[in-house]
């Protein structure tokens, strides 16, 4: 059944202020380090904070680039948390500092997220020489100011099998949560030719085991999955489970020259569904035709294995973003799935 308008209710965004970046990471989906020359204006921003408060979006998700590097980011912030968005920002912790904390403290920051990809030499190598010292740096200091601050690392087939490492490192850091995630082939991936496979059952083991255990929640990505044995405590919390990619039907994404998607990470033009300087947010949210893709969707459109698996009217096919750019521009069709079909 299709979905009716009245029933998109967006519950989330991830929104990307900038695309300069002190790094130009070998792998960075969205190739951040110089900004656009066309970025939305500080007053665009402010007005989109308000677009999207009126559309009932609860929760933004700040990227770069790195947010920090633009200088009105605590604006923009405080005008979402202002509304009652909380707000998170994600972070490569490079240039943490005290002026930083105290402008997060001050737009009333839900949380900081920072990017670790393993032990030093595997985050340094793709990053940049002693990125992973500022990180945990960062991670500390955040922590004495009381922001709560979470780790969110993507697996390569590099770094995949330095997650116990890795975890060595966090354990006793004091962290709100661990996010794992696969790493998809696009942007500085794909033109570097960053092989980007690894076993995604040994993962999904190992998070699965690890959430019984360690004294901060650890989870997979929606890009990890699906419906193995393990799915209810993949998540986040007890319980959960993936029901499907909600680009467009409850979460968008907003690149910084003001271009709409239903997912940041469908980073391709043919995914823009329209531009905030040309249309409100509400006119492309509520356009009958508009993410299709999801909106539309039908499981006979599953490919693949995902045709066939019982759990297919409620994965739809699992990642949306992560199928194209590693199915060859298939979106229904899972590659990574660890399902073990019957």
């Amino acid at each position: 059944m299709i979905l009716r308008k009245r029933e998109y209710r967006l519950r989330s965004c991830v929104w990307e202020i900038t695309l300069a970046c002190c790094f130009s990471c070998k792998y960075c989906g969205s190739c951040g380090g110089e900004a656009r020359k066309d970025e939305l204006s500080t007053a665009e921003c402010l007005r989109v904070a308000g677009e999207l408060a009126d559309l009932g979006c609860r929760r933004v998700s700040m990227i770069g680039g790195e947010v920090f590097m633009r200088p009105d980011w605590e604006e923009i912030v405080s005008a979402l948390t202002g509304r009652g968005i909380r707000v998170c920002i994600i972070t490569n912790g490079f240039i943490m500092s005290d002026g930083i904390i105290a402008a997060l403290k001050r737009c009333r920051i839900e949380s900081v997220a920072v990017s670790l990809d393993g032990p030093e030499a595997v985050h340094d190598a793709f990053r940049h020489p002693g990125s992973m010292k500022e990180a945990l740096c960062a991670i500390d200091r955040l922590r004495e100011a009381g922001i709560p601050v979470s780790v969110i690392s993507s697996l390569r087939a590099d770094n995949a099998e330095t997650l116990p490492e890795l975890y060595g490192i966090l354990k006793d850091r004091g962290i709100a949560a661990w996010q794992i995630q696969a790493c998809s082939p696009m942007g500085n991936a794909r033109k570097n030719g960053v092989d980007v496979a690894f076993d995604a059952s040994k993962v999904i083991a190992f998070a699965a085991d690890l959430a019984r255990s360690a004294p901060f929640p650890v989870g997979t990505a929606d890009n990890i999955g699906y419906f193995t044995p393990e799915e209810l405590i993949l998540r986040g919390r007890y319980g959960a489970c993936f029901d499907g990619c909600s680009a467009g039907l409850t979460t968008l994404g907003i690149d910084s020259a003001g271009n709409v998607r239903g997912c940041e990470s469908m980073y391709d033009d043919r995914f823009i569904e329209g531009n905030l300087r040309e249309h409100p947010l509400a006119d492309i949210w509520n356009d009958p035709d508009a993410f299709a893709y999801n909106r539309k969707f039908r499981k006979k459109m599953l490919t693949g294995k995902c045709r066939k698996c019982r759990m297919g009217d409620v994965c739809r096919g699992g990642c949306r973003s992560y199928n194209y750019f590693t199915n060859d521009g298939d979106l229904y069709g899972n590659v990574l799935c660890a399902r073990k079909q019957k």
